[in-house]
């Protein structure tokens, strides 16, 4: 399958997505956005593929969605052009596999959005991130959803409503990145956080993440009773006797993914 602002490479295990705007900084027009969701799902279905990086193409991740896109819709037009745009969170959610963002330059607005959406990123130290809508008398709500689940309320409305950019540094501190490198490395330090998820079980990442985005949406004791069948489960892999044998036997463990 081909796509026009899009790019989808395989190497190692990985499935290397990128957003190909770059004379548009990668803003998000609905194409792309219709795109990425497929790309994605294409992706997850993929046995050769472990684990999915996504770039940006050019100077930048993102800045956001293509604002010539925005006027002269109806309320009912709104919404769908809206929905569109954020299904890339709900999308990754239902991935099996992990996803990982590789940030350089900006990621703002829906750019931001797609940094907390994926699984894990990885963020160039001279990187700025921002959720930025409300300078232009919008909002960023969607972005703003995964990442309220770890900032708490102050900075959950600081970055909604007060516009800001924020580095790449500050971005780590509040847990909206995982980690931050030289600019230099940045694709080198990516590959190699995906190298880890590589070498982990394939049957316990797919466990793992389905069990993360299953038990957010839980109450306390609910998320216990997940975590007991969830186990459950997986202490009957094949993977789970193979690790537990090569840990006694001190050897690297042969994971078949069953």
């Amino acid at each position: 399958m081909s796509f026009e602002t899009i790019l989808i490479d395989k190497k190692d295990k990985l499935g290397i997505l990128t957003l190909n705007r770059p004379q548009k900084f990668n803003t998000f027009s609905s194409l792309m956005a219709e795109e990425l969701n497929t790309a994605l799902r294409k992706l997850d279905e993929d046995s050769e593929v472990r684990v999915v990086i996504i770039r940006g193409a050019g100077k930048v991740f993102s800045t956001g969605i293509d604002v010539s896109e925005f006027r002269g819709k109806t309320p009912s037009e709104y919404y769908r052009w809206l929905t569109r745009m954020d299904q890339m969170h709900l999308t990754i959610a239902s991935m099996v596999k992990p996803v990982i963002a590789m940030v350089h330059g900006y990621a703002v607005a829906n750019g931001a959005g797609l940094v907390a959406a994926a699984d894990f990123a990885i963020m160039a130290e001279d990187a700025k991130l921002g959720t930025t809508a409300i300078n232009v008398g919008l909002l960023c709500t969607g972005p703003i959803i995964p990442m309220s689940y770890g900032l708490g309320k102050k900075k959950t409305l600081e970055m909604l409503l007060s516009g800001d950019m924020i580095d790449a540094r500050e971005a780590e501190r509040l847990g909206l990145v995982n980690k931050v490198v030289p600019a230099e490395k940045l694709e080198e330090q990516t590959f190699a956080f995906a190298q880890k998820l590589i070498d982990k079980s394939p049957v316990a990442i797919e466990i793992g993440k389905t069990f993360y985005y299953q038990m957010i949406d839980m109450p306390f004791r609910q998320r216990f009773v997940l975590n007991s069948e969830v186990m459950t489960r997986l202490s009957t892999t094949e993977d789970a006797l193979e690790g537990i044998n090569a840990f006694i036997e001190k050897r690297q463990p042969m994971w078949k993914g069953k």
